[in-house]
């Protein structure tokens, strides 16, 4: 049995660590043809169906792996996690505390074990101290505070969660897996706008484009965004009926037409509420969030439809204060065509942003 690692697994390692499993996979099966005993290229064609969540096929690969050298730890490692999660307890068990007698000093092997040990519940406080042991063993390894922080999930612990999240990305600003939980603790916290929740959602997915979760909670906060807009059209149809008093009581309201100085402060008025709530408010998005707001708007047909009636009820203000009407009448119409719509729809799709 050779010691050194052969070229075509070694590019194997380098594919897996970048995700491109597919090339990794077509190199291991190349060198596998030439030499079925090579045992390394046995456990990095394991890593590969561990992930993409084939642990019946982790299972098969890493015994194959030890058929050949019954003493390689890696084999070991990947071995628990397959039968961990074919709810082969018993065997995963068996197969950490294997890896750990043959590296004793592996943190590899320790946070396999504290993986382990997670099935059994009352067990759990365990875990954690296995977590942590194997945290003092590689203080300066990102992947251990992933095994921190699922076991402070086990257990209740949520400061050494935020805790192991915080020391992941300062070693590894990249992380996918901590800048989504870091995106899901700071979207939940009370207070949290539209806006800044779809800031963190799109950093998270900047990092694992591949996540639905992040994908679906950046869609619900820009189309909250989207439907804070309908409120700018509110407010700009409130100010044009105020203006021209649409309603008097009698009679009391001022004659029409309205001066122009008037119609031109009030339509003043309108562009600084948009001003503010949208066009300065959209402008300073990160190129994430704007590229979603357009994806949404193709994809969605109520984020078209709120922006829409934004849309229109605000061009109905301004119709209301542009045209020196003489009568109340046609304006009453435009105030209720842009008013009522939008009113009813912010009521009906509230469930849509939950």
């Amino acid at each position: 049995m050779t010691t050194a690692e052969h070229p075509l697994t070694e590019q194997a390692a380098a594919l897996i660590g970048l995700d491109r499993l597919d090339e990794a996979k077509a190199l291991l099966a190349r060198r596998l043809a030439e030499d079925p005993e090579d045992f390394r290229a046995w456990v990095r064609l394991a890593r590969c169906h561990l992930r993409e969540r084939g642990f019946e096929d982790v299972v098969t690969t890493t015994g194959e792996a030890l058929r050949i050298a019954p003493q390689d730890c890696d084999a070991w490692i990947v071995r628990t996690y397959g039968l961990r999660r074919t709810g082969r307890r018993d065997e995963a068990l068996a197969a950490a505390q294997e890896a750990v007698r043959i590296a004793p000093r592996s943190w590899q092997a320790v946070i396999a074990l504290s993986e382990a040990v997670s099935a059994w519940q009352p067990r759990w406080p365990e875990v954690l101290e296995l977590a942590r042991t194997a945290v003092r063993m590689a203080p300066e390894e990102p992947e251990v505070y992933q095994g921190l922080w699922k076991a402070a999930l086990l257990n209740g612990a949520f400061d050494v969660r935020d805790h192991a999240i915080r020391e992941t990305l300062r070693l590894d600003p990249t992380s996918a897996w901590a800048l989504r939980e870091l995106a899901e603790k700071q979207a939940a916290a009370p207070g949290t706008g539209s806006k800044r929740r779809a800031e963190v959602y799109a950093s998270a997915l900047a990092a694992d484009p591949g996540s639905d979760s992040m994908r679906m909670g950046l869609d619900r906060a820009v189309f909250q965004m989207l439907r804070g807009t309908r409120w700018l059209a509110v407010l700009s149809l409130v100010l044009a009926g105020a203006a021209i008093n649409l309603f008097p009581s009698d009679g009391d309201g001022p004659d029409l037409p309205l001066p122009i100085g008037t119609r031109l402060y009030a339509l003043a008025l309108i562009g600084v509420v948009w001003a503010f709530g949208a066009w300065r408010r959209y402008r300073k998005l990160r190129a994430g969030v704007q590229l979603s707001v357009r994806s949404l708007l193709r994809r969605m047909f109520w984020a078209r439809l709120v922006l829409v009636q934004a849309v229109v009820g605000t061009l109905c203000a301004v119709a209301v204060l542009a045209v020196p009407w003489t009568d109340r009448g046609v304006p009453q119409v435009l105030f209720w065509l842009g008013l009522g719509p939008t009113l009813l729809t912010i009521w009906f799709d509230r469930p849509r942003t939950r």
